[in-house]
């Protein structure tokens, strides 16, 4: 919602700041909304950071970078100024009630696909066993993501 770009900006900013260095980011993508379609198009964009934060303190970090941009949690997919996911933790799988790592849900969603496979097509899910360009290839999720 609102300043797209300028929200992915200074969430790109904050956690340059915050939580590590940004190794590689993605193209800035446009993509149908998932979830809960009748809204806005969405952007968005992956990014490799070099962190020293453990997982638990890089999510609380995260979500208080979500605070400081707007956000506010009211419905489900719903439409939102920023959202920021922790889709893996260098090879890690973590499986705790406030952090699942790799994102659970990633395999089935081109909008995190695509900008993941720009930056790094041969990482391997270290559940699935797949690179990152084998599971876009496979991914059921037909909604456009169009690269900016």
């Amino acid at each position: 919602m609102g300043e797209r770009e300028r929200y992915l900006e200074r969430a790109r900013n904050l956690i340059a700041e915050i939580c590590g260095e940004l190794k590689s980011i993605s193209s800035i993508y446009e993509t149908a909304a998932w979830g809960k379609t009748d809204q806005p198009m969405f952007l968005n964009q992956a990014m490799e950071i070099l962190t020293p934060l453990e997982p638990m303190k890089l999510l609380q970090q995260v979500l208080e970078i979500e605070k400081q941009l707007g956000r506010a949690r009211r419905e489900k997919y719903g439409p939102r100024n920023i959202d920021i996911d922790i889709i893996f933790y260098n090879k890690e799988i973590h499986n705790d009630s406030l952090l699942i790592i790799p994102h659970p849900a990633l395999q089935y969603r081109r909008f995190a696909l695509e900008p993941l496979n720009e930056i790094a097509p041969n990482f391997v899910h270290p559940v699935l066993k797949k690179t990152i360009a084998e599971l876009l290839e496979k991914c059921p999720d037909n909604l456009p993501a169009t690269r900016l």
